[in-house]
């Protein structure tokens, strides 16, 4: 992530397609590299990487978006490059206010409000109906995951997963772990379409927070089967220590609450369906543009 945040370092803004062009010259990918995609098909892993990067050094304040798909470097990001660190990683951007927020979505952005007045542009009337059908969804998906049998959950899970990328055809993506005797792992998922790594699973259709015990107790089970990623996905929410104890072992442990799943779940089309579309266009200025 360091490269990134140096790429900006020259305070101008930086579209996208210029930030995967540079990076990829300066870490000397070749074009097969550089095409690879992700299991999905729809992006490629060095551009789903960067966007993913951008998005953590936005949330501690590195970076700010200046437009649709552009970025500049903040004085807070100056400051961290001011620091030189060799190599940074998320538990290096938990130092920023903000981030720690993001990575466990701690603090729940508040309803949609209406600006002081009332009064909006045209595009801030559908940013702002967007937003509040979305925020309305959200809850809706929750509650009606709630209502449903643990063992639905836990194929929602994998079908979530699925979607996004991992373990290619739904056929043979997720493995069930037996009730009995599962030492807290609810399922099995290949984290690509040749199954050089799995992930474990736990999902809990919970109302009440999760504490740090269960994620100790899942942590026990990875380690007693050697593995070393794990996802912890829950309808509720996790406790300060039970982030902090994830963020401290070894083990790759990723947490989700319900905000997060019901975000993951809306973005990729799990549990929902499309009732209208909408696209906003503009003057496209490089089309009038005389050389």
């Amino acid at each position: 992530m360091a490269p990134l945040l140096r790429h900006f370092s020259d305070g101008k803004e930086h579209a996208t397609q210029d930030t995967v062009g540079a990076l990829a010259a300066e870490m000397g990918l070749s074009e097969e590299e550089r095409s690879q995609v992700l299991p999905s098909g729809k992006q490629s892993v060095f551009t789903n990487r960067i966007a993913w990067a951008k998005s953590h050094f936005k949330s501690a304040g590195l970076l700010e978006s200046t437009r649709a798909g552009v970025y500049r470097i903040t004085d807070r990001g100056r400051e961290a490059l001011a620091q030189n660190p060799q190599h940074i990683d998320l538990k290096f951007l938990d130092q920023f206010p903000g981030h720690r927020e993001f990575r466990t979505g701690k603090k729940k952005a508040a309803p949609t409000q209406l600006p002081p007045g009332g009064a909006m542009t045209p595009q801030e009337h559908i940013d702002f109906g967007y937003q509040q059908i979305r925020d309305e969804l959200a809850t809706a998906l929750l509650q009606r995951i709630k209502e449903c049998p643990p063992e639905f959950f836990e194929q929602l899970v994998i079908d979530l997963l699925v979607a996004m990328g991992y373990g290619g055809s739904r056929q043979d993506a997720g493995e069930a772990v037996g009730r009995s005797g599962d030492g807290g792992i609810d399922g099995i998922i290949k984290e690509d379409r040749l199954g050089l790594d799995v992930i474990y699973i736990q999902a809990k259709r919970w109302e009440s927070g999760v504490s740090r015990p269960e994620i100790q107790k899942f942590a026990g089970a990875l380690q007693g089967r050697r593995a070393k990623k794990g996802i912890f996905i829950t309808t509720s929410s996790f406790s300060k220590e039970a982030w902090d104890f994830a963020l401290s072992i070894d083990s790759k442990l990723v947490l989700v609450d319900g905000d997060e799943l019901a975000d993951f779940m809306i973005d990729n089309g799990i549990g929902v369906a499309e009732v209208g579309k909408y696209v906003v266009k503009r003057i496209d200025s490089d089309y009038f543009s005389q050389e």
